[in-house]
């Protein structure tokens, strides 16, 4: 005979609505109560009917990460981060590859696959601050990244001035005076580009060493090719360099292949730093140092703000939010931060925190249409 919600709920000595919600990732359960649940359900082999619960509550099961390229390290450290905090949850998660398209963006908020999924979690790079329209959706949306603020939807982002100024500032305590800068975008006004270039000048200021733009190198994607072009064209052209803070490492690892091409030893003639301290960081010659902005709580809250949006539509709900992840600074052997037979430390946190930043999804005239 098949095993039934009741049975789970006698075994674990809670009610049925309780087994519910826990089978539908609620998440406002206590740890001890869920812990109960999840056991009688392994013990039963109780084995939910998802054709009839999605039927039931009109969902699917689903929800959407779209990212713009998953051959870049972080993204792809990213996702793998999301699917894993989704399926804690109970959740399965599409990934879309936008490829930084405006077209397959917009497609991504609006198109004809949004009905597949219960929400989407979202990392726009093309769209930008003049596109808050489209951001107005009759769905749970979590926005992730520095391109759109502002938006009716909960967004986690990065600490991203804060810690490119504590990464210039780290590279000035150790004694660096010319740093330079791996990554920049001439004329970008929003984006991790500019905010991390922002960053990189405050830390110059109060590490009291002069601006010069000779040491700003410009690269479009950020991709260990243009890494090394830009580094490399920095060098040919004579320009003075005893340190680098690179905008992502993949341009930090095109950086230190260019610096190798030069003969130029790493750290004892320029230290080097990256940012996002994906996994390859750890297994660069010399080990890279990076600036690690709290990937995995940026999925694990993603999921829960996303998990929590999807439970509670329909009904009133809390302000949206802006969280913002701790960051460290992780030193390794491109820094010299490591003594013989260590691997890495950190050497500077930034906190971060949660900001509410608008009012409740969604307007009041459209919960109607919210299943």
């Amino acid at each position: 005979m098949a095993v039934t919600m009741h049975d789970v709920a006698q075994r674990a000595g809670v009610s049925i609505k309780t087994v519910s919600n826990v089978v539908n990732g609620y998440p406002y359960i206590r740890a001890e109560t869920r812990q109960r649940v999840e056991s009688a359900i392994d013990d039963l082999g109780y084995r939910v009917n998802m054709s009839a619960r999605n039927l039931r509550t009109r969902r699917t099961g689903l929800i959407t990460l779209a990212v713009p390229e998953l051959s870049l390290p972080y993204f792809a450290e990213l996702a793998d981060a999301v699917i894993s905090a989704a399926d804690d949850a109970g959740w399965t998660v599409l990934i879309e590859q936008t490829s930084a398209s405006r077209e397959r963006e917009t497609e991504v908020l609006s198109g004809r696959r949004r009905h597949l999924t219960d929400g989407l979690i979202f990392s726009p790079l093309a769209l930008g601050p003049d596109d808050l329209g489209l951001f107005t959706v009759e769905y749970p949306l979590v926005i992730l990244g520095e391109r759109v603020f502002g938006a009716p939807a909960d967004h986690v982002t990065m600490n991203n001035v804060a810690a490119a100024k504590a990464a210039t500032l780290h590279l000035a305590s150790l004694g660096r005076r010319r740093i330079a800068l791996i990554g920049a975008h001439a004329g970008e006004q929003v984006g991790s580009a500019a905010l991390r270039t922002t960053g990189y000048l405050e830390g110059l200021a109060e590490a009291g060493l002069p601006h010069d733009p000779a040491l700003i190198g410009e690269a479009g994607l950020w991709h260990r090719s243009t890494g090394a072009e830009a580094m490399s064209r920095m060098l040919d052209d004579g320009v003075e360099v005893d340190a680098v803070f690179a905008l992502n490492d993949a341009l930090a690892l095109g950086a230190l292949h260019a610096l190798h091409a030069h003969r130029i030893d790493v750290p004892r003639e320029v230290a080097l730093i990256g940012f996002d301290d994906v996994d390859d960081a750890k297994y660069s010659v010399p080990a890279l140092s990076s600036v690690d902005p709290g990937r995995d709580q940026i999925a694990r809250t993603a999921v829960d703000l996303m998990v929590e949006r999807i439970g509670a539509a329909g009904d009133d709900q809390a302000p949206f939010r802006r969280v913002v992840p701790d960051s460290r600074i992780i030193g390794r052997e491109s820094t010299g931060d490591v003594a013989p037979g260590e691997r890495e430390r950190v050497v500077a946190v930034q906190e971060g925190g949660t900001e509410v930043v608008a009012s409740a999804w969604p307007p009041a005239r459209d919960r109607q249409n919210v299943t």
